[in-house]
This record gives structure tokens, C-alpha cells and sequence, in this order.
């Protein structure tokens, strides 16, 4: 994902929602409305959770330290993280709290009476305008992909969550509109502690959707089947790897994927000769999947004898280091 398309994205849905959550904030003073006052709280948590956004991409690009050596990308994933709790319990569980509270004292609204629906239609306007810039943006690489495979398959996290943020956003609106119609049409509050509910049951499934796919990303999810295939054809493409004994892939972060193979190798003259063999098969690599960045490639010699055995490698010749020398030569990152 461009990390710019993504930062576009949330930067143009935090000023919407700052918007938004102002004027239905007053709304809600003017009315009483329970619907306005849980899209109010419902806004005031997605701007929140923009700027947490905001902070994770930034706290993300910090260098690599001897305790974190790998950098701190995956913290993007922790914030997104954070992001699902702050719409499940700020906005879901308030919005049925109010809509509890609404339900004991059913009452109408009975002055401003054109106010709730006229924010509630503007907020619409400004929360499409957003709602079209995270379509823009995540068009740009979601490919041909549907758009629940791009949200369960996506590495980087802002562009699913503000998607599926401002989706449920503009759907709650209408909630809201349709429980402040009614209520003003027959004067049954009622109504109105309907729609409160309904917004409060659609945010609790959007913060318990969005908390699954991001602790599958914090768990630590591999390659994709497309990348993976690549990956094996880089490495096999060559006269310097026979097979690959076996493989696996990890995002370090959503821009970063490391690389760790056990290779077959043919018997190399020397150790010199390896070397330039693994780097070859680094560089070729890194030139297919160029977020391939940590690359650890283990060499040794394949034997189908010992592959029955249950090992895949047989004890190394004279003409080649042991594996693990030629592990400390050759089975590196960076190269």
C-alpha cells in the first residue's frame, strides 16, 4: 500500500469527522435527540481514532534498535488494533447505553424540529466526500481483488480501517435519520431509541470485524500466494539452487516481508562461490518482490535418501563448508 494514499485518506476523514461531531454535538444540545447524541460520540471516536492512526504511522518509522532489531513497523498494527477497541466500547457500547436510557423516557422532539435532519443530511454530504476519497485510495492498490478480500488481505491496516469507518459511518447516519424522521413524524421517542440501537449494534460488528483481521496481522501472517510463488520462482530461477527444502515468510511490517530459506545447493567449489551464489539468489529475490527486505538463506545439500529419512539433507562433502558454516557465510539478511 502507498503510504501516502493511506495518510490522504485518513487525514481527509479526521477533518470530516471533527466536523461532523461539532455539528451534531449542537444538534444534540438543541433537541435532546438520542440519535444525535450517539453519532456525536460516534464521530468524536472516529476522529480519535484517525489521529491514533496518524501516530502509529509515525511511531512506525523509527530505526531498528539492538531490542527491537527488526524496527517497529508492526506497530502500525498495534494502533489499528487499539482503534477497534475505541469503536467498540466509544461508540458501540455508548450508542446502546443511550439507547437504553432513551427507551426508559421515550420522549419526541419537540423543538428545533429541523435541525437533527439538516445536520444529519449535511453529514451524509461531508461523510460521502470521505467515504469517496478511501474508495480513490484504495483503488489504487487493491487491484482486482473484491473488496472484502482487499480488507481481510491487507497488510497495511489505515486503508481497511478508515473504509470500514466511514462506511459504517454513513450507514449510521441513516440510521440516524431514520430514527429522528419517525420520531418526528410521530412524535414517538421510541423511535429514536431504535435508530440509537441499530447505530450501537453496527459499530460493535465493525469494531469485531476490524479486531479479527488486525490480530491476525499482529499473530504475524506470511506472504500471499501470489508473492510466495514469486518468491519460489526467484530463488529456483538459477543454476545456484537445486530446491528449496523448505521456507517461511513473515511481515515485519506492512511494507516489510522477511525471507528464511533452507536451500539445496549444488557442491560448490568453496565458500567464495557460495557466497556469490546466495547473493545472486538475494538480488533476484528482492527484484521480484522488492518488499523482500530481510532475506536469511540457509544452503545445504539436498538427498532424497534423506528426505525419506524425514531431514531433506544429507551430511555435507569435503568440498563444502558444513551447513552451519556456510549458514554464518551465506544465510544472511541484507547480503
Amino acid at each position: 500500500m502507498s503510504a501516502n494514499g493511506g495518510t490522504k485518506a485518513i487525514i481527509a476523514a479526521l477533518l470530516a469527522n471533527i466536523g461532523i461531531a461539532i455539528t451534531k454535538f449542537i444538534a444534540f444540545l438543541l433537541t435532546s435527540s438520542s440519535s444525535m447524541l450517539a453519532e456525536s460520540i460516534h464521530s468524536v471516536a472516529d476522529s480519535g481514532n484517525q489521529a491514533l492512526l496518524l501516530l502509529g504511522g509515525k511511531r512506525a518509522k523509527r530505526a531498528a534498535t539492538p531490542q527491537h532489531p527488526f524496527g517497529y513497523g508492526r506497530e502500525r498494527y498495534i494502533y489499528a488494533f487499539i482503534v477497534s477497541i475505541v469503536l467498540f466500547s466509544l461508540g458501540g457500547l455508548f450508542a446502546l447505553y443511550e439507547a437504553w436510557h432513551k427507551a426508559a423516557d421515550p420522549h419526541g422532539i419537540d423543538k428545533w424540529q429541523w435541525v437533527p435532519v439538516t445536520v444529519l443530511v449535511a453529514a451524509i454530504i461531508m461523510e460521502g466526500f470521505s467515504f469517496r476519497t478511501a474508495i480513490k485510495e484504495s483503488n489504487h492498490v487493491r487491484g482486482s481483488q473484491s473488496w472484502v478480500n482487499f480488507i481481510r488481505r491487507a497488510k497495511a491496516p489505515e486503508l481497511p480501517v478508515v473504509l470500514l469507518e466511514d462506511f459504517g459511518a454513513l450507514v449510521g447516519l441513516v440510521l440516524a435519520l431514520f430514527g429522528v424522521g419517525l420520531t418526528l413524524i410521530t412524535g414517538n421517542g421510541m423511535w429514536d431509541a431504535a435508530g440509537t440501537a441499530m447505530i450501537g449494534v453496527l459499530l460493535v460488528i465493525i469494531a469485531i470485524v476490524l479486531a479479527i483481521e488486525t490480530k491476525s496481522l499482529l499473530l504475524g501472517e506470511g506472504a500471499d500466494p501470489g508473492d510466495l510463488a514469486t518468491i519460489e520462482r526467484a530463488i529456483t530461477d538459477g543454476p545456484e539452487v537445486e530446491r528449496i527444502i523448505h521456507m517461511k515468510t513473515l511481515y515485519l511490517g506492512p511494507e516489510e516481508l522477511m525471507v528464511a530459506a533452507k536451500i539445496g545447493v549444488p557442491a560448490w567449489e568453496n565458500a567464495e562461490e557460495l557466497a556469490r551464489g546466495i547473493n545472486t539468489v538475494e538480488a533476484r529475490i528482492r527484484a521480484a518482490v522488492p518488499i523482500a527486505r530481510v532475506i536469511y538463506l540457509e544452503p545445504d545439500i539436498y538427498s532424497v535418501a534423506a528426505e525419506r529419512a524425514g531431514s531433506g539433507t544429507a551430511a555435507p562433502t569435503a568440498a563444502v563448508p558444513s551447513p552451519s558454516e556456510s549458514g554464518e557465510v551465506a544465510g544472511r539478511a541484507g547480503g
